[in-house]
């Protein structure tokens, strides 16, 4: 990989990567050293890409790796306050802090079906996982999201 290909994927991606590593991690700072990690890979992996998508594909399956590596020293919940922006809309962010509260596995599979737009199929293979276990937990995010903000409606 050139200085320039890095550059421009490091300039495409690296958002992405941050973002999925916090909705997995939950502070902004472990996030943080998981993307210099994924990025550290991306420059020294020997590797050519088929694809853009080849690209992201492998970006987020190495960044959910990562992640996993991460989480094994500390475990710690998310602070909705250091949720990255990603909308202007005040409900869009309102939304998107409500699924960031999520327990583990149902906020990274809600936040790549939802916010990055990947398919259920693509999600398990990027968290290795079967396909139904995905559905399954999309199902269970979405339950709890409407119960959340029912009882927020209700207030």
């Amino acid at each position: 990989m050139t200085h320039r290909e890095f550059a421009v994927a490091v300039e495409t991606y690296g958002d992405m990567v941050f973002r999925v590593a916090f909705s997995s991690l939950g502070r902004r700072e472990d996030a943080e050293d998981v993307t210099q990690e994924v990025l550290l890979k991306l420059w020294r992996a020997d590797k050519s890409f088929a694809s853009e998508e080849h690209t992201r594909f492998w970006l987020i399956r190495v960044t959910v790796n990562e992640c996993r590596r991460a989480a094994r020293w500390y475990r710690r919940n998310v602070p909705v306050e250091e949720v990255p922006e990603r909308a202007d809309a005040p409900e869009s962010r309102e939304l998107l802090d409500t699924v960031m509260g999520l327990p583990e596995k149902l906020r990274v599979a809600a936040y790549l079906f939802y916010y990055e737009g990947y398919s259920t199929r693509e999600i398990a293979r990027l968290v290795s996982v079967p396909e139904a276990t995905v559905r399954s937990r999309l199902s269970r995010a979405r339950e709890k999201l409407r119960s959340i903000l029912k009882e927020e409606e209700n207030l």
